[in-house]
């Protein structure tokens, strides 16, 4: 399994937001609503690093419920990989 670092999956995660014509910010603590970071969003942005790593990512909602920032996201997912 390939596993993809903080910096890949946020890289991703640019990618998803520019497609939207949205920028990320430099500054992880930045609010997902205020960025314009939605539910769809992390599922495409779960589904491309499910494509890189060629493995199903796992979770639960109770799990998404935690996530308010940028960096909750990157940190959501780089655990995932790891289970």
């Amino acid at each position: 399994m390939t596993e993809l670092s903080r910096a890949q999956i946020r890289e991703l995660m640019g990618q998803v937001l520019k497609n939207q014509g949205k920028v990320l910010p430099d500054d992880d603590g930045a609010d997902l609503r205020e960025v314009g970071f939605r539910s769809l969003d992390f599922s495409e942005l779960a589904l491309r690093v499910e494509d890189e790593t060629g493995e199903e990512l796992n979770f639960d909602a109770p799990g998404l419920r935690r996530i308010a920032t940028v960096g909750d996201v990157l940190d959501f997912l780089v655990e995932l990989q790891r289970q």
